[in-house]
């Protein structure tokens, strides 16, 4: 029997003062918010219609997993838990169905489905896929089976240039990597700035 693929999007309720942090500090909180509700709404648009997996929107707070004003009507959505990012995404892929799962983010305005599809078939191959993000850490991870996730995420450097070394070092021997294409996430005014150029540029 073959197993469904699951998607599911990592987000943060679009709050003034309360997302991208980072970002605001060099743009503006208003600004930063408004760029994020952008982004998010703009992702999930892409990505949540496609039939070829199922998505689900994994919150934080939790108190704002049934908050409806966020988020898009009837998508599935299930609060993070506690804890760094590294707990908060093995606890949420651990509880999804069976099949191969993905993790994204929302902060990669580029972000659709021909850049997921390409991951999942990754997992036709490989154990475990990456996708790479210019600042070292990642936009993507995903995994065929759940035997990865005890360890994979420890002593993480989340926020760092270390975020996809220090996970790529915690997958045990002999398993099989694929990395995709390296994509900007938004995180600061440097990254918003060369978003921007490449816009203007389009």
């Amino acid at each position: 029997m073959r197993h469904a693929n699951q998607l599911v999007v990592f987000a943060r309720a679009p709050r003034l003062g309360a997302v991208k942090r980072r970002l605001a500090a060099d743009i503006g909180a208003a600004c930063a918010t408004a760029f994020y509700r952008r982004t998010l709404t703009t992702v999930l648009a892409r990505l949540r219609r496609d039939p070829r997996w199922r998505l689900t929107l994994a919150v934080t707070p939790d108190r704002d997993a049934e908050r409806s004003e966020f988020w898009p009507h009837r998508l599935r959505r299930v609060p993070q838990g506690s804890g760094d990012l590294g707990k908060r995404m093995a606890r949420v892929m651990a509880a999804m169905p069976p099949g191969p799962v993905i993790v994204v983010g929302s902060d990669v305005p580029e972000l659709g489905a021909r850049h997921v599809a390409p991951a999942f078939l990754a997992l036709g191959r490989a154990d475990a896929v990456f996708g790479p993000a210019a600042d070292g850490g990642y936009w993507l991870v995903g995994l065929k089976r759940r035997r990865l996730l005890p360890r994979l995420f420890d002593a993480v450097r989340w926020s760092t240039e270390h975020a996809l070394a220090d996970t790529l070092a915690n997958i045990p021997p002999g398993s099989s990597v694929e990395l995709l294409e390296t994509l900007d996430d938004i995180d600061d005014g440097a990254a918003f700035a060369r978003w921007r150029a490449s816009r203007n540029r389009a």
